[in-house]
């Protein structure tokens, strides 16, 4: 038998017993209270019969005085019968599961009405001074028998209620000791089946729960186990259990040896890839510093004599003017001057001014990785402020409306992150789609869970948007999706996600062709000294 089931029998037994001593309890309480209500009851009912009587006799005793007064004006008040017959009613009404009792609550009522009759007709002969015939009613003992006979009936009345009130009384003693009895039964019935059930639950478990529980302490001390135990209920089955996780363990350990030796070898894999890294990019930066610089004499070259060739022209231009050639000769000579050797010269200077810009960029770009970064505590808010002060003549130009949201302070270098967001809310301006109102708005995002040290900035406008095949090569360096929209080299989102990057974030952006595009970034939370890659 399984341990559960062991466990609800010796539950459900005592709970049985338990349960009938309780309903026995509950109906003696029941009849205990019901007596004692009928008690109450009765004293209520005598209560009412004495309010019935007393203003009977009160009556009686003052109609006496106003006959031996002889006062005409005497008159009983209509709500005194009123009041008495409101009484009876209520008289009827406790005593309505008695039908012995309303009878005499039915002749009481008569009886009051006759000596109502009776005490009216008194009243007439006093109010009209006919006293003897008043006398001779009393003389004849007719109000007496009235009187008489209400008391009688009412003291009838009285007295079967007194004998069912010592009734109920009884009864209500007897339904009391029986409460009381039954409650101490339930008391001692409860403590002996309880102590019966832990007797026979916990009979035959300790050796086995104690085998269990030093199972448990060596498993938690990664200690051998005893041997497993018997049977087939619960705790043979989390005995097996911890056994079962034993085995696990020993093989997880020699599991997590395997990876962490691989770990290490892969770490230093890592490392040394790091380094290799590492000294690549310093290369790569000293070569396209190296290069830019050596490119930079040549052009300055081109750009000098391509301004002397010019003046060159000039010059010819003027000699030819002014020379003997015949005007058709003069005018092809001129046409040459202006057209071929001219055009040529300024394709060589737009090609030489693009050249030198494509050298600052590569410039900039090297600089990137070679600045020292000076970290501190950085209003973000302060920054974007800075930066759209300086963008307001774009702004009411194309009439965009800006939102910045509260925006966190993070850890980082002041200049860097200005030039971050100029990048990215300039290229927000620029790209705004011109046939509908311009929207930019720059916020945070609450923290990514289980990321506590970087807080998520975005810049987000309803510009025209960028194609989902240029996606995986936006951030590359001289990367042009809108070339014919806004001048540049196209070499600012290279920077943003250079400088991110140094600060030990990233940055991505999210876009749908013709509805706009979205920028986030992470950076270093405020006074979380991060590292920069």
């Amino acid at each position: 038998m399984r341990l559960t089931t062991k466990g609800l029998l010796l539950i459900a037994i005592p709970t049985l017993v338990e349960v009938a001593l309780l309903s026995g309890l509950m109906k003696a309480q029941n009849d205990a209270e019901q007596a004692e209500q009928w008690s109450l009851h009765s004293k209520d009912v005598l209560r009412q019969t004495s309010a019935i009587l007393e203003p009977v006799l009160i009556e009686s005793v003052r109609m006496r005085g106003a006959v031996l007064k002889n006062e005409r004006s005497s008159t009983t008040p209509v709500t005194l019968w009123i009041d008495l017959d409101r009484r009876i009613d209520r008289l009827v009404d406790l005593v309505a599961d008695d039908p012995v009792q309303v009878e005499r609550a039915a002749q009481i009522r008569q009886t009051i009405q006759a000596y109502r009759q009776w005490s009216d007709r008194v009243q007439d002969l006093l109010r009209t001074g006919r006293r003897e015939d008043v006398l001779e009613r009393f003389r004849s003992q007719a109000s007496v028998d009235v009187v008489d006979r209400f008391r009688a009936q009412l003291a009838a009345f009285q007295n079967e209620e007194l004998r069912m009130d010592a009734v109920r009384s009884v009864q209500a003693a007897d339904a009391l000791a029986q409460q009381q009895q039954l409650t101490a039964a339930v008391v001692v019935g409860s403590i002996v089946m309880t102590a019966l059930a832990v007797f026979l639950f916990t009979r035959g478990l300790r050796g086995r729960l104690a085998r269990l529980s030093d199972n448990a302490e060596r498993l938690a001390e990664s200690s051998p186990l005893g041997p497993p135990s018997s049977g087939n209920d619960e705790i043979a089955q989390l005995d097996e259990i911890l056994h079962d996780t034993s085995r696990r363990l020993l093989e997880s350990e020699r599991l997590q040896a395997r990876f962490q030796s691989d770990l290490a070898r892969r770490a230093d894999e890592l490392t040394r890839t790091n380094e290799t890294l590492h000294q690549q990019t310093q290369e790569n930066e000293m070569f396209i510093y190296s290069v830019s610089h050596d490119l930079r004499a040549p052009l300055v070259n081109l750009q000098g004599f391509s301004k002397e060739l010019t003046h060159a022209c000039d010059d010819l231009r003027e000699a030819v003017r002014s020379s003997s050639f015949a005007p058709n000769e003069r005018e092809r000579i001129e046409r040459v001057i202006d057209e071929d050797i001219g055009e040529a010269l300024r394709f060589l200077q737009s090609a030489v001014l693009r050249a030198a810009h494509i050298i600052d960029s590569l410039l900039r770009l090297s600089r990137v990785g070679r600045v020292e970064y000076r970290r501190q505590e950085v209003d973000v808010g302060s920054v974007v402020r800075h930066v759209l002060d300086a963008m307001q003549a774009s702004i009411r130009d194309c009439h965009a409306e800006i939102v910045v949201e509260e925006l966190p302070p993070v850890w980082g270098d002041p200049t860097a992150l200005e030039q971050i967001f100029a990048n990215l809310i300039g290229n927000a301006i620029n790209y705004l789609d011109p046939d509908r109102p311009g929207r930019i708005e720059i916020g945070a995002l609450p923290a990514p869970p289980g990321v506590r040290t970087l807080r998520i900035f975005y810049v987000k406008d309803n510009g025209l948007g960028i194609p989902a095949g240029a996606m995986p090569r936006l951030f590359n360096a001289f990367q042009r999706l809108h070339g014919s929209i806004a001048a540049g080299e196209g070499i600012g989102l290279a920077l943003v996600r250079r400088m991110v990057e140094r600060h030990g974030g990233r940055v991505w952006a999210e876009s749908t062709e013709g509805e706009g595009t979205t920028f986030y970034l992470s950076l270093p939370e405020a006074a979380k000294q991060v590292v920069a890659a």
